[in-house]
């Protein structure tokens, strides 16, 4: 998603095996997939090239993303201009849009894609371009954090009996599923490149805490600089079978949608089909710890696209 974030305490979260029960799938292919302060990165070859760290991130609704250094270095030409904004709605930017002939990952090459150059964070180390949720469009995408393995597979979700399998939107090409706090049923995104759980700030009147909102950090967006809170509620938070007891969570100001980020996607095996609008989740425990206590916590920001910049629409 917009943020790329490296928290302590608060994504202290119960690492543990995971026997992974497989959707209907052929043609496997598997690659490591490298978790540094929470965010899962894979190695992937451009035009032949490489291979080059990229991070995967549900929450950006394109293909690709590169930076400048790696659009120079391998001489991407020019493919238009595509329209950014962030969540808030508040921010635009145009930025130019590169060609990628040829872009591998895990032993799938992926053609003809149309690249966002732009400036990526630097604070997880050397990152030379982020892979998008719409880029596994035509695949099943697993990300399988307990075994740090990225999965590419034909093949179908259906919707189960045991609530694993669970329904999901994206109008921005970003999933949103649904999780429940008490009685409330709130949208949430499915965020490999977010942080933590967040919640909007205009959700907290309808929500019981077992301790005040405590200022926690800074976040921003592509116009807007805001602060962030923290608390623990009182209830917990469910996603499909799982549950999170009475977790930390981030309070934010800024963005309409809850954000459900890489530190509590940390003990699933999250399974993506695109085509169906489907999400298997396999853990090995329901009942889950975020957190004891908000920590210091540094934010850097990354936009997301637009609906018009997913579809990298030439401006002007």
């Amino acid at each position: 998603m917009h943020f790329f974030a490296r928290l302590g305490g608060l994504c202290a979260i119960l690492l543990t095996s995971l026997a992974l029960s497989l959707p209907a799938q052929d043609n496997l292919h598997s690659t490591r997939m490298e978790v540094i302060h929470d965010k899962p990165y894979v190695m992937v070859m451009v035009n032949g090239k490489g291979p080059f760290r990229f991070v995967v991130d549900t929450g950006t609704g394109g293909k690709a993303f590169v930076t400048p250094e790696l659009a120079d270095e391998l001489g991407l030409p020019p493919a238009g201009v595509a329209r950014l904004t962030d969540p808030s709605g508040m921010g635009e930017q145009h930025v130019p849009v590169v060609l990628i002939q040829s872009l591998e990952v895990a032993g799938v090459e992926f053609s003809g894609i149309k690249a966002i150059r732009h400036l990526l964070p630097a604070g997880e180390g050397p990152c030379q371009g982020l892979l998008g949720f719409t880029l596994f469009r035509d695949y099943l995408l697993t990300l399988d954090y307990p075994a740090r393995r990225l999965m590419l597979a034909t093949g179908f979700l259906a919707p189960d009996a045991e609530d694993s399998v669970l329904p999901f939107r994206m109008p921005e090409g970003v999933p949103i599923a649904t999780l429940r706090i008490g009685v409330l049923r709130i949208e949430a995104q499915l965020d490999s490149g977010g942080s933590g759980l967040s919640l909007p700030e205009r959700l907290v009147p309808l929500l019981e805490f077992s301790s005040d909102p405590v200022a926690f950090g800074n976040g921003q967006s592509l116009s807007t600089r805001y602060r962030i809170k923290a608390a623990k509620l009182a209830s917990d938070v469910h996603l499909g079978r799982y549950s999170f007891a009475q977790p930390f969570v981030e309070i934010n100001p800024a963005f309409p949608l809850a954000n459900f980020g890489s530190c509590p996607m940390q003990n699933f095996a999250l399974t993506f089909d695109q085509k169906n609008l489907l999400v298997r989740i396999d853990g090995s425990s329901k009942v889950l710890h975020l957190g004891t206590t908000p920590v210091d916590v540094r934010l850097e920001n990354a936009p997301m696209q637009s609906p018009a910049s997913a579809g990298l629409v030439p401006v002007g």
